[in-house]
């Protein structure tokens, strides 16, 4: 009975979290990114994007090479997931906090499989932080403000606390 209970709850769960995802009017641009009418700070990523702005895997298969100016964080999501949508909106605000100082881009698993695949993506959200001059590391799962600032800051910025 207790199982039973247990299951109905994580059930309810999920809906809760996969109604409260949130939609964006995307505008398209030729440079493999999108973004939403005045409200995101994150970037969607296509293939030729991620080739452009973060790194060229076809050009370098064996070596790490990233391309941006600034840090980044990538989130590997899907619109179905729930967990995936229960951390958009933390992204958004730390997108707008951390504006000028890193890039969050976003790349839909769905669409990107080959991207997906090249990094080995099995669980989403999958998060990919991409530091300055060293190689990426990867997170798994929706994980709290708090502990994406912490890694945001002594990851990416460098900024012991």
């Amino acid at each position: 009975m207790n199982s039973i209970r247990i299951i109905l709850l994580m059930a309810g769960i999920m809906v809760v979290l996969a109604a409260c995802g949130q939609r964006n009017t995307k505008e398209s641009s030729s440079n493999g990114t999108t973004k939403s009418e005045n409200t995101m700070k994150t970037i969607h990523l296509t293939k030729a994007g991620f080739i452009s702005k973060v790194a060229d895997y076809e050009k370098n298969p064996d070596q790490w090479e990233y391309l941006g100016d600034k840090p980044c964080l990538i989130d590997f999501y899907a619109d179905w997931c729930g967990p995936c949508k229960a951390i958009a909106p933390v992204l958004e605000d730390l997108a707008k906090e951390y504006e000028g100082q890193i890039y969050i881009y976003k790349i839909d698993t769905e669409k990107e499989t080959e991207l997906a695949a090249v990094f080995g993506i099995r669980s989403i959200p999958s998060l990919l932080f991409c530091p300055m001059g060293e190689t990426p590391q990867i997170a798994q799962g929706a994980l709290p403000k708090d502990i994406l600032k912490k890694a945001i800051d002594e990851v990416l910025l460098k900024n012991k606390k």
